[in-house]
C-alpha cells in the first residue's frame, strides 16, 4: 500500500523564487544598472595601463578564475547538455562581444558619448526578447520604450553635433550582441541560478580568453597605474561577475522587458560618473534628458508585460 501510494503521489512542481518577489527583484535588476554604469568609466582608466585586446581578455580571465573558484567551492554540478547552446550566446555576447566591441569604441570615444549610444539597450533587448520568448509587452510599455529610446538617440545626435563617429559603428553592433546575450541570460536564470548562468558562461570561454591574454600581452605594452589597476578589477569583478549575476536574477523575476527598461537609466548615471571620475563636462540637455526617460521608465514599470 506505501509503495503504490508513493508511486502514484504527484511530483513535486519546482517553484521559481524569483517570481515570488518582484520587488527584490527590481531592485536586484538596478543594483546591475549601477554596476554596469560604472563600466565605461572603469574602461575609460583601464585603457591607461593596457591595450584594448589585453584588457578584455584579462578581465574575462579574472571574472572567470573568480566564477570557476565559486563553482568549485559550492560543488555546482555542470548543467545540462541542453543548457549549453545558451550558454554560448551569453558568453559571446556579454562576455567578448560587448565587452571588447565597447573597448575599441571607447579608444576614440568619450565616455560620455558612448554612454548615450548604449542607451539603446533597453528597446534591443525587449525586441529580441519578443523575437527569442515571444514576451508580448503591452502598447502602453512599448509606446513608453520607444519614447525613452527617442530620447536617447536624440541627446546621442546633440551630444556628437548631429554626425555618427566610426566609434558608433562598434558601440551599435555592441548592442545587438549584448542583447542576445541579456536575453539568453534571462531565460537560463529562471532555471539556474544567475550567478551560475554568468559563471559558467565566463569557464566556457576561460581557454579562448586565456589564450588571448598571453597574446595580447606579448603584443601590447603595459603600463600600470593606479587608475588602470582600479579600473581592471572594476570591470572584472564587478561589471563582468557580480553585477551580472543581480542583473540575471533580477531579469527571472521581473521578466526581461521591464528589467531591460531599467537599463534606460543607466547612461545617465555613466554621465554622473563621467564628471566625477573623468572630468568630462556635460552639456544642458542631460538633466532634460534624464528627467524624460525616468519618466519612461516609471511607465514601463507599471505596464503590464
Amino acid at each position: 500500500m506505501r509503495a503504490q501510494s508513493s508511486a502514484t503521489a504527484p511530483t513535486p512542481v519546482a517553484v521559481d523564487v524569483h517570481r515570488e518577489r518582484p520587488g527584490l527583484g527590481t531592485v536586484q535588476a538596478a543594483l546591475g544598472v549601477i554596476a554596469f554604469s560604472l563600466t565605461f568609466p572603469a574602461t575609460a582608466w583601464g585603457l591607461e595601463s593596457f591595450g584594448p585586446w589585453s584588457l578584455v581578455s584579462v578581465r574575462s580571465v579574472l571574472a572567470a578564475v573568480i566564477a570557476g573558484s565559486c563553482l568549485l567551492a559550492l560543488r555546482v554540478p555542470l548543467p545540462d547538455r541542453r543548457h549549453w547552446a545558451g550558454l554560448a550566446v551569453v558568453a559571446a555576447g556579454v562576455v567578448f562581444g560587448f565587452p571588447l566591441l565597447t573597448t575599441l569604441a571607447l579608444e576614440t570615444s568619450t565616455t560620455s558619448h558612448a554612454a548615450v549610444v548604449v542607451g539603446l539597450l533597453p528597446l534591443t533587448t525587449a525586441l529580441c526578447s519578443a523575437l527569442r520568448m515571444g514576451t508580448r509587452p503591452s502598447r502602453t510599455f512599448w509606446a513608453a520604450a520607444l519614447a525613452g529610446a527617442a530620447a536617447v538617440l536624440a541627446f546621442t545626435v546633440q551630444q556628437s553635433g548631429g554626425t555618427l563617429t566610426a566609434a558608433d559603428g562598434y558601440l551599435f553592433a555592441a548592442l545587438l550582441v549584448c542583447a542576445a546575450g541579456y536575453t539568453e541570460g534571462g531565460r537560463l536564470a529562471r532555471v539556474m541560478p544567475g550567478w551560475q548562468v554568468i559563471g559558467w558562461a565566463l569557464v566556457l570561454c576561460l581557454p579562448l580568453s586565456a589564450g588571448a591574454a598571453a597574446l595580447a600581452l606579448s603584443y601590447e605594452p603595459v603600463r600600470l597605474t593606479a587608475h588602470g589597476v582600479a579600473g581592471l578589477l572594476w570591470v572584472a569583478v564587478g561589471s563582468q561577475f557580480l553585477g551580472l549575476v543581480v542583473w540575471y536574477r533580477g531579469m527571472a523575476a521581473i521578466g526581461i522587458p521591464k528589467a531591460s527598461q531599467l537599463q534606460l537609466a543607466q547612461p545617465l548615471l555613466t554621465l554622473v560618473w563621467s564628471v566625477l571620475l573623468l572630468g568630462e563636462h556635460l552639456t544642458a540637455a542631460a538633466p532634460l534628458t534624464a528627467a524624460a526617460v525616468l519618466v519612461c521608465i516609471a511607465v514601463t514599470q507599471r505596464s503590464r508585460s
